[in-house]
Formats: structure tokens, sequence, C-alpha cells
């Protein structure tokens, strides 16, 4: 319990730090969180150093308390998925989402049809559809925080990379969801079937309930809504995880089956009470994804591995963002902007290689050169934008930048057009 404790200290101290840091150089957070883990881990300490300072048997208590922040986290995304912004750019969002999953997963198929050999994996089939899956992530949280801090929120050209990753998203997670099911994660996999009603019975039943049970006693019982809140929230994981899914489909469910409250007063209650302790929890995750990379004995033959993991991730994305929106007549500039935004993986990208590693689909070393795959495709996002798009100067208004983002850099509604 005692190294417990201090580990904890140290991982929070530590992650917030590196992250405060990464964000003073114009970097999303999570790149310094996932340093964080990386100091910690054998890739500078050595195995012995590493299991001094995390011992092994501590190692599943941090997970749990980083997976409880990675809940919350789905929640939030969940809760700020806004369908609204898909209305009125079918065409374009549909032509530039789908060229963002189907080309990356085309290419990243065909780099594991070449990286199989060497894997853990027991079906060759599962590990090419969870290669082609986590080459197609846009992570986008990191996504529009960046596009808030630019102040490109409201551009044409932001708003189509969020409703673009807004689809985008939910269709890799339905792509994850099927590998998952492949890998027979939790076994019974005709439990799986159960997914489809449950999501339905959650819009449909479970949302008029939910409003019910938030509004019930009105400002009086607001000290008791994120308490309900939790427990369905745990319940809805626990459910998706029973069905040999993995927790965060329940979770993520869940947050998009939160009633859309016209009462701002009612979802600010349900969300930031629990968006403290999401922010405490979520760099845990983070950093425990660090810990994980061992980059200790890369040699050269890996070095080639990881510039062409390198250019399929950039290169897939990239070209089929691009085609597509030129194709939907968006300018070259606009498109190289759009491409470039849509290549954020970040702490998304976490998640489902995590996925993968528990799985038993990637090993430390393939994990350990996806995990900077992920880092650098994130990284390279500012640099390049202050290239393509400069950073335009004005005033920011406090008010409304806090009306433009929600938690963790979500934003929220788009501003009614006069």
């Amino acid at each position: 319990m005692v190294f417990l404790l201090l580990d904890f200290a140290v991982v929070i101290v530590l992650a917030k730090s590196l992250g405060a840091l990464a964000r003073r150089l114009d970097q999303p957070a999570v790149i310094g969180e996932i340093l964080a883990g990386v100091l910690l881990g054998p890739t500078l300490l050595g195995d012995p150093v590493a299991g001094a300072l995390v011992p092994t048997d501590v190692r599943p208590l941090l997970t749990v308390l980083a997976d409880l922040g990675v809940i919350l986290f789905m929640y939030q995304v969940g809760v700020e998925f806004d369908r609204r912004a898909l209305r009125g750019r079918g065409g374009t969002v549909s032509a530039v989402a789908l060229a963002s999953i189907v080309v990356p997963f085309g290419t990243g198929a065909l780099l594991a049809l070449r990286l199989t050999d060497h894997q853990p994996h027991g079906e060759k089939m599962t590990f090419v559809l969870f290669m082609g899956t986590a080459m197609s992530i846009t992570a986008f949280p990191v996504l529009a925080r960046i596009l808030t801090d630019r102040a490109m929120l409201h551009s044409d050209v932001g708003r189509l990379a969020l409703a673009a990753a807004a689809v985008g998203d939910a269709v890799a997670w339905a792509l994850l969801a099927v590998v998952v099911a492949m890998a027979g994660a939790g076994g019974g996999q005709w439990k799986v079937l159960l997914l489809i009603p449950y999501a339905a019975a959650l819009l449909y039943i479970g949302r008029p309930l939910l409003r019910r049970l938030l509004t019930a006693g009105g400002d009086r019982a607001a000290h008791r809504r994120p308490a309900i809140t939790m427990a369905g929230l745990l319940l809805s994981s626990a459910l998706t995880e029973w069905m040999g899914l993995h927790f965060l489909f329940g979770a993520f469910l869940f947050g998009v089956a939160m009633p859309e409250a016209q009462d701002r007063r009612l979802r600010e209650d349900t969300a930031n009470g629990l968006a403290g302790v999401a922010g405490l929890l979520l760099p845990v995750y983070f950093v425990i994804a660090g810990i994980r990379v061992d980059l200790s004995g890369v040699g050269s033959a890996d070095l080639g591995e990881l510039g062409l993991i390198l250019a399929v991730a950039m290169g897939g994305k990239f070209l089929g963002v691009f085609t597509a929106a030129r194709l939907g007549g968006v300018d070259a500039r606009e498109s190289a902007t759009l491409a470039l935004l849509m290549n954020t993986r970040g702490l998304t990208e976490l998640i489902v290689l995590t996925v993968g590693l528990g799985l038993g689909l990637l090993d430390t070393g393939l994990y350990s050169l996806m995990v900077v795959m992920a880092v650098v495709t994130t990284a390279l996002a500012g640099p390049l934008l202050r290239i393509l798009h400069p950073r335009p100067r004005r005033r920011e208004d406090p008010g409304r930048q806090a009306l433009e983002t929600g938690a963790n850099g979500v934003p929220g509604p788009p501003p009614a057009r006069p």
C-alpha cells in the first residue's frame, strides 16, 4: 500500500509537470504525460531500476486507477459527441470521413501483412484488422484542443475537420469492437450480438429514464447527480466488458445516451462533478502506457520498421483526406491543412494500442514503435500547421473561450448562425 500511494503521487506530479511543459511548447499535454511514463520505464532506467521505482505488484493497482480515468474520459467524449455538427455538410463530411478511414485502413492492413510473421497473435486476420484500425484513428479531443488553441474552431476547415473526425471516431470504435470480438476477449462471443439491442435500449429507454432521475428534486437534488451518473457509467462499462467487448465502449455509449439537457445547470452538475476526477486519473493512464514502452533494444532494423510505420500512418491519412477534400471542392491549402489535422492521433491511439497489447495482438516491441508513431504524428501537427495556417493575432474573450471549449478540449455546440 505504501508503494502504491508513493507511486501514485510520483505519477501525478511527473505527469502534470511534463504535461504543462508540453503545453508551453505548444504541444498537447498527452505528449508530456506519455514521456513521463517513458522516463519511469525500462527505456532509460533499465528493468531493475524501473521495477524498483514502480514494482510489478503495484502496476495492476495503478492500472485500475488509470482504467477508471479512461472510463470517465470516454464518457465525456460521448457526452460531447455533437450530432448537430454533421448537419448541412453531409456530402463533403461523409467523403472526408470515409477516406480518412478507408485509405489508412488499407495501407495499415498491407503493413500488417509484412509484419505478421513475427507477431504473437494467434489469428492473422485479427492482427491485420487491428493494424488497419490503429492506422485509421484520429484523436477527436486532441484535434478539438488544437483547433481551439489556434483559433480555428469556427473556421470552415475547423468545422469540417471536427465533423469528419466525429464520424471517423464512431467508425473506428465500431471497427475496434469487431476486432475485440474476433479476438474472443472475455469468451462467449455470442454476447457481442447483444451490443446493438443494448445501444438501442440505452438511447430510447435509458435516456428518458436518466432525464427523469437527474431532474427529480430540482436544484435541491443537484448533489445526487454525479453519483447517479457514475453508477450508470460503471454499470454500462461492466455490461460491455461482460459482452466480450471492452469497457470503454460502454462508457462511450453511456455518454452518448446522456439527455441533451436544455438546462445548462443540469449539464454542468452531471459533467463537472466527474471532470475533476477524470483530469486527475486520465494522465495516469498515459503514464502507464509510457511505462510499457521499451525502446532500449531498438536496433537499426527496428528503426527501419519505425520509419515504415510512420510513412504508412502519415501517408495513408494525408493521401485519403487530401484527395477527398479536393474532390469535394476544398482548395489545396485548406485540404492540406485538413489532412494534417486528421493526422492527429494522440490519446485515442494510445487507448487503442493498449487494448491491442492487452489482447496479445501486439508484442512489447511493436507496441513501443506504435506509441512512438502516435506521439510523432501528434507532435508534428502544431509545427506544420504554423506553416500552412499561421495563428491569427486577436484578443481572446475568456467568456467566449469558455463557451467554445468543453471537457478535455472537446468543443461545445457551434453558435447559431444569424
